[in-house]
């Protein structure tokens, strides 16, 4: 029986005021259209070369390196954009990191410090979705149990792709809706995380 801290359990839903108020200059053009593509293998290796060159960059400031989000689960449909987590000492300081992210083709998209110091970069593409927390922040580890159960559970692994799918047809006309449209299936599948957790 693993015991988890409240704030571990009990999950941030950001309101969509506090999206606006949290984005930082122009919104990537991804962001306009939901497109969810099958599982690509590719994306484990776009994830390696990708921390491979955060940990060279950022050395001993990094306390972890996640690849998180969908493209992280095999066999899980998704948008073809690695989400990763990098843990830092302290998220508030950026001065101790985003230069060096600039430098290397990332643009810092959103600044949430009211969600336990989430900072949010784009790669130049757009094509990795860096988000940088306090290395003891909870939300990362909700995101690893997340990505660790949908590899163990095919069924809860494909009610989400299904979930998703329908999602994105249901807000193509309005894609800022759709991340807070999956709050309900993401909660089930929380709730069977923490029920299994004791």
């Amino acid at each position: 029986m693993v015991e988890y801290p409240k704030n571990v359990r009990e999950r941030f839903h950001g309101t969509p005021e506090q999206l606006v108020a949290g984005v930082v200059g122009e919104p990537p053009r991804r962001w306009q259209a939901i497109v969810i593509e099958e599982y690509d293998p590719g994306w484990a290796d776009r994830f390696a070369a990708a921390a491979s060159r955060l940990a060279a960059l950022l050395g001993d400031r990094v306390s972890a390196i996640e690849h998180v989000g969908s493209t992280s689960v095999p066999g899980l449909a998704a948008k073809p954009i690695i989400d990763i987590d990098l843990l830092l000492a302290d998220t508030a300081d950026e001065s101790a990191y985003l230069p060096a992210l600039e430098g290397i083709g990332y643009r810092l998209v959103l600044r949430e410090p009211w969600w336990y110091g989430h900072r949010m970069l784009v790669s130049g593409e757009a094509d990795v979705n860096l988000h940088v927390w306090p290395k003891d922040a909870p939300e990362p580890v909700r995101h690893r149990l997340f990505r660790d159960w949908l590899r163990t559970h095919p069924d809860d692994r494909d009610l989400y792709a299904e979930a998703k799918r329908r999602l994105a047809r249901d807000t193509v006309d309005r894609p800022g809706d759709y991340s807070l449209a999956k709050n309900d299936v993401i909660d089930q599948i929380y709730g069977r995380i923490f029920a299994a957790a004791g």
